[in-house]
C-alpha cells in the first residue's frame, strides 16, 4: 500500500504542473489520452487506489482541489487496469464548478449522490 501511496502523490504533483500554470487543455489531454494497463486487476484495487490518494493528500503540502486529485485518481485507476473517467461538472446557482472519477457509471472518489447536484460538461 505504501508504494501505492507515493505513486498517488507523484500524480498530485504532476496535475499540480498544469494547475498551477493554469493549463487546463494539458491537464484534459494527459487525462483523455492515458492508456488503461492490460495487466490483471481486481475490483478490490479501485477502493485502495482512491484510499492512496486520500492518504497522499493528507500529507500534500497544500490542499488539493478536485480536479487535481480526480485526475490522478483517474490516471492512477488506469495504470492499474481499471477504465475510470475523469468528469468535469458544474452547477448554475449557485454557479460552481466539480470534478470526480467514475468506473462503470458509479461515482468513486466523492459522494453518490454528486451526480444529481451538477450538470456534466465533460467526460475524458
Amino acid at each position: 500500500m505504501s508504494f501505492l501511496i507515493v505513486q498517488a502523490y507523484w500524480k498530485l504533483i504532476s496535475f499540480e504542473s498544469c494547475l498551477k500554470q493554469h493549463n487546463f487543455a494539458a491537464l484534459h489531454k494527459k487525462v483523455h489520452h492515458y492508456p488503461v494497463s492490460r495487466q490483471p486487476t481486481t475490483r478490490e484495487i479501485v477502493t485502495r487506489v482512491c484510499s492512496a490518494i486520500d492518504t497522499a493528500c493528507v500529507w500534500y503540502w497544500k490542499r488539493t482541489l478536485c480536479l487535481q486529485r480526480s485526475a490522478a485518481t483517474t490516471c492512477l485507476l488506469r495504470q492499474h487496469g481499471i477504465e475510470a473517467q475523469l468528469v468535469i461538472a458544474s452547477q448554475y446557482i449557485p454557479f460552481q464548478a466539480h470534478a470526480w472519477v467514475e468506473v462503470e457509471g458509479k461515482v468513486v472518489n466523492d459522494k453518490p449522490d454528486v451526480q444529481k447536484t451538477f450538470v456534466v460538461l465533460e467526460r475524458c
